[in-house]
């Protein structure tokens, strides 16, 4: 073990090699650090390959643990642990520590070298532990002349390289630096493939990049270093160079030109000494050499089979070398190696000097071919092995592409003629929302199915990296799927940017829609108001009326302008809603979804307006001519029952003062009334006149006059109660006459009846009211007070003077009542008689034989003025019908 002087890991060196030139301060430099990544990297890939996969980042692609565990499987042939597939940290750490551990288990000690580090992409850590691994699986077992590892494979590069001029190696950095080392090391085995003649000392550019790319091209040996870095660099990296070296080593060491036939015995200087024991040995060496690297090119044949039972046949056949071939193979080795102990003890015996075979037929030499027989032999079974496992998961790989396209092309079947399909441009505003909403599930679904063709895409690409035989099918069915992926996202979004285009644009038009509905609604009801106003049957009754319509006419005309403006506008609304339609190329279907009001409806309308307008203004123009007409007659016709009207008024209060105040006789009176009456008779010829005025009123339909407040029906009534009145009192005061005439009623007395009436009388009516008439009664001396007995008699009174029930006592009755009362009054006597006729004869009465014979008001009236019977012969509820005269009459009357 040599360590770093700056405390860096330490890495493994054989014990034979004693060098310590390993300064893991050298990675510090960038040149070396490049060309250690490129190398380290390459040979790693030269061996990942033979698994089917590779590294790009060495301190990343190590990471996980799990490659790094593949590469030592590859190069050691043995299997390790099996790996931890998590994600997680931990389980990148445990991967990492079991190939460390296995490292460890062939004899080598990593100091400071440790999981977390490669973990963690520590590039020097993980640089140093590739080192140590081609170390120990590339240049540890190189053997030459007993010398090994590192020394080995220099000596083995002198000795290859020493018949060659300008080309002296002495280490492995700048004795490679002008590229003829390598050139030579290729030609010493392939000659045919280097024209060495030809390359100069001086151009190592040219001399690197020839030994490279034959290399690459020939030997299967992969570029792991750039020319440039090498002439570019003072030093080139040991470690880089001794790694690529060693590739050139374990391609020629067993694999060395050599015809196709067996060689013939070779002569020797010793063979006419001992030709039984030089010949058959040298023989022998020939033959069995030449079988090795006949062999080892079949073995190291990696040309992979398409099908699983080609590969089968291949293991078959290395199965039957093994079993039927290989062990003559053996035996024979072991013999020459008999032989040639043998040829040496008779030798040294014979005191001769020991036998030295000739290059490339020792013993040493046949051992090592026959070490890279067996390592061809394991690396060709593991190819097998890892082609078998390849194949397999080829086959399951392929099915499984298979299927999960099979799926996807289900899936996708149909769906481009869906995103292609026009169906927005006939929609309407909720279809086509519905239909975003339905393509925005869609997206989700086209989402979901991503990790579907990223899985479709991933299994084609591991078939490729695989070597799998149908590849090109597979590639052409992945590329279609792409393409149509790709295609159908394209048509996903143009089919989203046309549905949200064709959205904005139906929510403009479904707001214009709006608007239009707005402004048409109020002015389609402004219009039919207007039809209905102009059309209307108007009925006035003056002049005012009509020029009020007039007025409002002119005002409603004087609002056409504008009320054109805003049908102009609401037309224009609908103009930008077809513009819109016809520009991004949209088929409305239905009408305004906001309203039933259709411009064409709108026009029409509007011209049934302006017709209609000059008609009004006719009928308005003659309707105002016809109330011009009635405004003369109503003046005509209020001019003279203005005058009547008072007349008759002033003629009726004259008659009431008239029978309120006559004087003189009742003779002299009549006469006055009489003539009275005829005055007002000759006064009909003026109502005349008014009623021929209002025949023409009333054929002219009036029915009202501002310029009166009378009406022919109330003069017509005012002049019939005039006559009325004149009539009753003459007929008043013919019935005076017959009264006192037949009374003997002195002129005196109805002076007196005059006079007390017209005193009660208070809003000279011409007839006392009954409040009047009981003040009059009080005054007369009856008691009609207000108790129960007094509104009983006033009652009575009211019966008779009122028997109509009018609530007013005329002054006829008044008469008639207050001559009875003075005149026709029966005597005690009389209704003592009376009340004993009702009796039966008998000293009583009871009140059963009163409400019997009399009438009920009657009857209560005696009742209440009764007192019990208390005679000898009384029963009960007899009543004294002596104690009714006393009340009535007085004890002196009676």
């Amino acid at each position: 073990l040599s360590s770093a002087s700056s405390g860096g890991p330490a890495v493994y060196m054989d014990p034979r090699e004693q060098e310590n030139d390993w300064d893991r301060d050298l990675l510090l430099d960038p040149a070396w650090e490049k060309q250690q990544r490129k190398t380290f990297t390459a040979w790693c890939n030269s061996h990942l390959r033979k698994a089917g996969t590779q590294i790009e980042n060495i301190e990343e692609d190590f990471r996980d643990g799990l490659k790094l565990m593949l590469l030592l499987e590859v190069i050691s042939g043995e299997r390790l642990p099996k790996p931890e597939r998590g994600k997680m940290r931990v389980h990148k750490i445990n991967n990492v520590n079991k190939a460390l551990d296995y490292i460890a288990s062939k004899g080598v000690k990593l100091v400071s070298i440790g999981a977390e580090e490669i973990v963690d992409g520590n590039a020097k850590m993980t640089l140093g532990m590739i080192w140590t691994i081609i170390l120990r699986f590339a240049i540890q077992d190189i053997s030459v002349e007993e010398t090994s590892a590192k020394e080995g494979l220099l000596l083995w590069c002198q000795r290859k390289t020493a018949p060659y001029k300008n080309v002296n190696v002495q280490n492995f950095h700048i004795s490679w630096k002008d590229g003829l080392a390598f050139n030579a090391l290729i030609h010493r085995h392939r000659p045919e493939l280097i024209d060495y003649d030809k390359l100069r000392k001086d151009d190592p550019l040219t001399n690197l990049n020839n030994a490279f790319e034959v290399a690459e091209k020939y030997l299967d040996i992969p570029k792991m270093m750039d020319a440039e870095d090498i002439v570019n660099t003072a030093r080139p990296d040991e470690k880089a160079i001794m790694t690529y070296v060693s590739s050139f080593y374990h391609a020629f060491s067993g694999a060395q030109k050599v015809p196709l036939t067996p060689p013939p015995p070779p002569p020797g200087p010793v063979l006419h000494i001992y030709p039984t024991l030089f010949s058959p040995f040298q023989h022998g060496c020939s033959l069995t050499l030449w079988w090795i690297r006949r062999t080892i090119p079949w073995l190291e044949n990696r040309a992979p089979e398409k099908t699983m039972a080609e590969m089968q046949q291949k293991l078959e056949d290395f199965r039957g070398y093994r079993r039927v071939h290989k062990p003559p193979k053996v035996q024979e080795k072991c013999q020459l190696e008999i032989n040639f102990n043998t040829l040496q003890t008779k030798l040294r015996l014979s005191n001769r000097p020991a036998f030295m075979p000739s290059e490339g037929r020792m013993v040493s030499d046949i051992n090592g071919s026959w070490h890279n027989l067996e390592g061809a032999e394991k690396g060709y079974e593991e190819w097998m092995l890892n082609e078998i496992r390849r194949l397999e998961r080829l086959d399951h790989l392929a099915e499984k592409f298979r299927q999960k396209a099979t799926i996807h092309e289900s899936w996708t079947d149909g769906k481009e003629a869906m995103l292609t399909q026009k169906d927005y441009e006939t929609a309407s505003l909720s279809e086509v929302k519905a239909l975003l909403r339905k393509h925005e599930a869609f997206e989700s679904d086209l989402a979901a199915h991503q990790d579907r063709v990223e899985q479709i895409a991933a299994i084609a690409q591991e078939l490729n990296e695989l070597d799998y035989y149908d590849s090109p099918s597979v590639n052409a069915r992945c590329q279609k799927i792409c393409e149509q992926w790709d295609a159908l996202g394209s048509l996903t979004q143009s089919r989203r940017e046309s549905l949200e285009r064709t959205e904005k644009q139906l929510e403009s038009i479904d707001e214009l829609y709006l608007e239009y509905a707005k402004r048409a609604a109020p002015f389609n009801n402004w219009m039919e108001g207007a039809m209905e106003d102009l059309q209307d049957m108007f009925i006035v009754h003056n002049i005012e009326e009509i020029q009020g319509l007039i007025t409002a006419h002119e005002q409603f005309k004087s609002t056409l302008p504008e009320a054109n403006k805003e049908r102009e506008a609401i037309q224009a609304i609908q103009a930008e809603v077809q513009k819109i339609a016809q520009y991004n190329g949209i088929k409305l279907s239905g009408g305004n979804p906001y309203t039933t009001i259709t411009p064409k409806s709108i026009d029409d309308k509007w011209h049934k307006v302006e017709q209609l307008v000059p008609q009004r203004d006719r009928a308005l123009q003659e309707e105002l001519a016809k109330q011009q007409s009635n405004d003369h007659l109503r003046r005509k016709f209020a001019t003279q029952a203005n005058i009547v009207g008072p007349w008759i008024q002033t003629k009726m209060e004259e008659i009431g003062r008239i029978s309120i105040e006559m004087n003189g006789t009742l003779e002299d009176q009549l006469v006055n009334l009489r003539e009275y009456e005829q005055s007002i008779i000759e006064y009909k010829p003026n109502i005349d006149q008014l009623e021929g005025d209002h025949q023409l009123i009333q054929e002219a339909l009036i029915f009202d006059n501002k310029y009166t407040a009378y009406t022919m029906e109330h003069l017509r009534v005012g002049w019939e109660q005039l006559l009325t009145t004149i009539a009753r009192t003459i007929n008043e005061i013919e019935n005076q006459i017959l009264t006192r005439d037949a009374k003997g009623i002195s002129q005196e007395q109805l002076h007196e009846y005059r006079t007390s009436f017209n005193h009660f009388d208070k809003d000279h009516s011409g007839a006392l009211m009954a409040e009047e008439f009981k003040a009059c009664l009080i005054s007369l001396g009856y008691d009609v007070e207000n108790n129960k007995a007094g509104d009983a008699e006033f009652a009575r009174i009211m019966g008779i003077v009122d028997p109509n029930n009018s609530g007013a006592v005329t002054f006829q009755a008044f008469i008639d009542f207050m001559s009875r009362e003075t005149t026709d009054t029966d005597t005690a006597d009389q209704v003592i008689a009376s009340f004993k006729i009702l009796a039966a004869d008998k000293n009583f009465i009871t009140a059963e034989e009163l409400r019997r014979e009399l009438p009920p008001d009657q009857a209560e009236y005696c009742i209440a003025r009764m007192a019990p019977y208390s005679g000898p012969d009384a029963k009960p509820g007899a009543l004294d019908y002596m104690s009714f005269s006393t009340a009535l009459y007085g004890e002196s009357d009676l």
